[in-house]
């Protein structure tokens, strides 16, 4: 190949790659409720949101997880808040172990299979 021909081809990329502009990031994240972010990002290590904001100020893990965890500020301010609100709704009361206990004796195993 001859070195104008070189040159030429290499004139043509130049001038493609500066007609195309920058390329522009996409934020992946963008737009999904908390619940799915937390399903796809958070589930693999914590099998349910509830316990991991207790005991937390709403900013240092909306810091926390904008930092290390989510793809930007928005992502990050929804974790925050859907983790907060799992945390802080009213929670079912526990049985009383009366009841719990008089439906336990009336269980009983199962019946012996007859011999032939």
């Amino acid at each position: 190949m001859s070195p104008t021909k070189a040159r030429c081809g290499l004139l043509v990329l130049a001038f493609m790659a500066a007609l195309s502009g920058p390329a522009v990031a996409q934020n992946l994240d963008q737009g999904k409720p908390a619940s799915k972010l937390f399903a796809e990002g958070c589930a693999s290590c914590h099998r349910s949101p509830r316990g991991l904001a207790k005991g937390r100020f709403h900013l240092t893990l909306y810091l926390f997880l904008q930092k290390h965890y989510s793809s930007g500020a928005s992502s990050a301010w929804a974790l925050t808040s859907y983790l907060e609100s799992i945390d802080s709704g009213k929670r079912v009361a526990a049985k009383p172990q009366a009841a719990s206990a008089a439906s336990r004796s009336s269980m009983r195993p199962p019946a012996p299979v007859p011999a032939r």
